[in-house]
């Protein structure tokens, strides 16, 4: 299940033990729209209700946050590449301006652009290893 996000656990467990959303969210108290955005990841089952979760589903609260945790740093992930690349484009963009405008020193200019691959280049070999 380490694969998979909170979402597709809770979703397949459920539909293993041939239970409806709307089943699910009667044994927990919840709507079935919270329980269909649990699936969807949208939103998380509130952190005192994983416990009853976890038995209703038939696994260990260990293993339900596991699968939180890999979503959770998916989205780290993506906001570090994010960051990266908006951080890369920026220094290019500001370089190029202010050198349009003859506002900034050579030396300066030649940190940002220096800035700027750096970052680019740690996100190309980020990405190069977690793809393969």
């Amino acid at each position: 299940m380490s694969n998979k996000t909170l979402g597709e656990v809770i979703s397949s467990l459920r539909k293993e033990k041939d239970m409806t959303q709307n089943d699910l969210a009667k044994k927990m108290n919840v709507t079935d729209k919270a329980v269909s955005k649990w699936e969807r990841n949208l939103s998380c089952p509130d952190v005192n209700s994983i416990p009853k979760l976890a038995e209703i589903l038939g696994i260990s609260v260990e293993e339900l946050l596991n699968a939180q945790t890999k979503q959770d740093s998916n989205k780290i992930n993506d906001i570090i590449n994010i960051i990266l690349i908006g951080v890369s484009l920026a220094m290019g963009v500001c370089v190029t301006v202010t050198s349009t405008l003859k506002q900034i020193d050579m030396n300066d200019a030649i940190t940002m652009i220096g800035i700027g691959t750096s970052c680019l280049s740690i996100y190309l070999l980020k990405n190069k290893k977690d793809n393969g």
